[in-house]
């Protein structure tokens, strides 16, 4: 009897209650896109799975930059950030963000048709970047601005301002002359540029030194150059005196440029300026190009879709095995390496061979082995680029 009521018990006792804890819930990172402008930058929040979190507007100032990664890392891990304008107006906010250990993606305007058909807004922009960052379509990674090659670049872009002013102004005095009075044309008839920038310059014109004098004296000084401005001929020769000499200020500071640039350049790259026909433009470009992160040429191809002499397939059709030059990347690079070729073609002598030897008479050959030799180019370039951004960031 109690062999069965123990049964009985035993049966009835009450199950124990197994707690079973829940697993967490994963983090998920979060996804930046930033639409920058000159005083403030709008940025947004996606999480990996896709929502868009919030946006928000920020000042373009160094607390500004602290706000955004806060807020930003207020709704979880930062994974990445997709970053428009880097090399403008968001160079300072994608130094703040290298420099905090956040990775930086460079984001390109959006699709013009894809803008036309949804409308823009500073805040739509940042969604959008940050849909392409999360989508892949973007990749690219920024170039920093904090190493010895940003000297290279801002040095380049002031020569080539000044390169710019100095033509527009001597092809502004070549059309003066055109329909200057006849006994001055003539007398400037047949002179070299050189030869005519030199007799312009040492016209007589006459000025107005204004400098410390008042009431009466400042007047007849005035007076005195607006008479002598009435003829018609004095006032080409004083405009063509004034060209002449803004063309010699430039020209001495674009020779200081070149001095500096040259110097710099070689402290830099001096393995990649020894090689045939690379100087100082040339590889200044490249460095310009490839700036002072060198991982943004971490193989030759990478190199050579930069450049923009990287192949691609073009077949269609019945025209198969058909490749052309990729017509991305930097164009200014993809010159600097033409105009190298051009170099060696005349003065290279298995530069010269190999055109000798492939050449046919097919006009539309020559361009096509131009091609070839700049993706050769390439080539030989890459493994002394490396070598010189791999020394200077080790120095």
């Amino acid at each position: 009897m109690s062999s069965e009521q123990d049964g009985e018990s035993s049966m009835t006792k009450t199950p124990k209650k197994v707690t079973r804890t829940a697993p967490a819930a994963p983090v998920a990172e979060v996804i930046g896109g930033v639409d920058t402008h000159r005083d403030f930058h709008v940025a947004a929040a996606k999480d990996s799975l896709g929502p868009t979190l919030g946006t928000r507007s920020f000042p373009a100032t160094s607390a500004g930059y602290a706000a955004l990664v806060a807020w930003l890392a207020g709704f979880g891990p930062i994974s990445a950030v997709g970053v428009e304008g880097t090399g403008c107006y968001g160079a300072g906010l994608s130094t703040y963000l290298i420099e905090h250990g956040i990775t930086v993606v460079e984001v390109n305007r959006p699709n013009r048709q894809k803008r036309r058909r949804a409308g823009k807004s500073d805040p739509r922009d940042a969604i959008n970047a940050a849909a392409a960052v999360q989508s892949g379509d973007a990749t690219a990674a920024p170039k920093t601005r904090t190493g010895p090659i940003e000297s290279v670049r801002v040095l380049r872009q002031t020569r080539d301002l000044l390169v710019t002013a100095r033509t527009r102004a001597i092809n502004t005095l070549k059309a003066l002359l055109v329909t200057a009075p006849a006994p001055l044309r003539e007398s400037l008839h047949g002179l070299s540029t050189t030869a005519l920038l030199t007799h312009c310059a040492a016209f007589d014109t006459p000025t107005a030194d204004v400098k410390g004098l008042r009431g009466k004296a400042k007047t007849q000084a005035t007076t005195d150059l607006a008479e002598a401005l009435l003829d018609p001929g004095m006032g080409v020769r004083t405009v063509l005196g004034e060209l002449a000499r803004i063309i010699a200020h430039h020209n001495t500071h674009i020779a200081e440029l070149d001095i500096a640039l040259d110097a710099l350049v070689h402290r830099i790259a001096p393995r990649t300026t020894a090689l045939f026909g690379l100087g100082p433009d040339t590889t200044g470009q490249l460095l310009t190009t490839v700036s002072d992160n060198p991982d943004r040429i971490h193989s030759e191809p990478a190199l050579a879709t930069l450049t923009g002499v990287a192949p691609q397939d073009c077949s269609s059709g019945r025209t198969q095995d058909h490749h052309r030059l990729s017509r991305a990347g930097d164009r200014q690079a993809n010159a600097a390496l033409y105009r190298t070729v051009l170099t060696r073609l005349a003065w290279h002598e298995p530069t010269r061979t190999y055109m000798t030897t492939r050449l046919t008479p097919n006009a539309s050959n020559k361009k096509h082995l131009i091609r070839c030799l700049k993706r050769y180019l390439i080539r030989e370039i890459y493994p002394h680029l490396t070598t010189d951004l791999a020394t200077l960031h080790t120095a």
